[in-house]
């Protein structure tokens, strides 16, 4: 990107390393202070397994920031993911401790010590294409219904802490008549666990894309790619395509979900109040406060102020 491109643009880079932060509390204030000294908004999550986040600010800010976090024990190999957004993706800056990084509930399992093959965006088709392969999108269900690769098996998960009993449950089929097993998932994190946990299973040939969804979207040519759909991404960009270009998908603010035009046409689209998605699963009380959370958010807007109470949760 070209320095006049970047004053016209945000940058946002997603970000992670496992490694071992013997006291990751520690580490918070240094942190957050250095990301709100350059003006960056985001999630960073911190846990003993290491860091995980997406950040945004602009091309210096975040050089900086990503400088400070390579600094860190076992982080001089960050994996970070660049795009960009016409704004600011995020309302504000929050780095987080949690338990994992991102979340299985399989406290044994560590892919500083055993993960799948990698495979780079270039030579996935290929993979993919194998009659052999199995191929998984370890997403969970509202991010593989707006796109996935060509072929690839749903597990219908609502979380990715499912994933492994689902695996355990559905094995024996799964595996029938194949020879390796291709996995997949927007970054490359969920994958980093979910092949260590396959080879924990006593799986061996496991493979995952490099860089995830993002990294192909980013290097394969639309011409010759094997994506259908668009790419969910845990920001107010919502979704993503081919070149990283936005989508046309807006965020319901009572679930959290992708909604597509589509979606904004049915009677049960109220903006910030419900969805198609979740027009079963919220009470009218709740609707009545999502309904004044999303007055509160026009009236900021009409002050030129953002309503923090809209952000999305980040991923994990």
């Amino acid at each position: 990107m070209s320095a006049s491109d970047r004053k016209h643009t945000v940058n946002v880079a997603a970000l992670y390393q496992f490694t071992a932060f013997d006291d990751p509390a520690a580490l918070k204030p240094p942190l957050q202070q250095v990301c709100v000294e350059h003006g960056i908004g985001g999630t960073l999550l911190l846990a003993k397994e290491g860091i995980n986040g997406t950040i945004a600010g602009s091309h210096n800010a975040l050089a900086a920031v990503i400088a400070f976090i390579r600094a860190l024990p076992g982080c001089a190999d960050l994996d970070v993911k660049f795009s960009t957004a016409k704004d600011m993706p995020f309302n504000r800056m929050k780095v987080r401790l949690k338990r994992e990084i991102v979340t299985m509930g399989q406290p044994d399992i560590d892919p500083r010590a055993s993960v799948g093959h990698y495979v780079a965006p270039q030579d996935w088709n290929d993979l993919i294409s194998d009659p052999d392969t199995l191929v998984i999108d370890t997403r969970n269900d509202y991010e593989v219904a707006i796109g996935t690769f060509k072929g690839a098996l749903d597990p219908e998960t609502r979380s990715f802490g499912e994933f492994p009993e689902w695996f355990r449950e559905h094995r024996e089929e799964l595996l029938e008549g194949k020879k390796k097993v291709a996995m997949f998932c927007t970054g490359g994190i969920r994958c980093e666990k979910s092949t260590s946990f396959l080879r924990s299973e006593g799986i061996e040939d496991v493979y995952h894309l490099k860089g995830g969804i993002l990294k192909y979207l980013e290097e394969v040519p639309a011409d010759e790619s094997l994506w259908e759909g668009d790419c969910f991404v845990f920001d107010e960009r919502v979704a993503v395509g081919h070149d990283l270009a936005l989508s046309d998908y807006k965020l319901c603010r009572a679930c959290r979900r992708p909604v597509s035009p589509e979606n904004m046409r049915s009677e049960h689209y109220e903006e910030g109040v419900s969805c198609p998605h979740c027009i079963d699963e919220k009470s009218e009380e709740q609707r009545e406060r999502y309904r004044e959370r999303q007055r509160q958010a026009r009236l900021a807007a009409e002050r030129g102020e953002k309503h923090v109470g809209t952000l999305p949760r980040a991923d994990d």
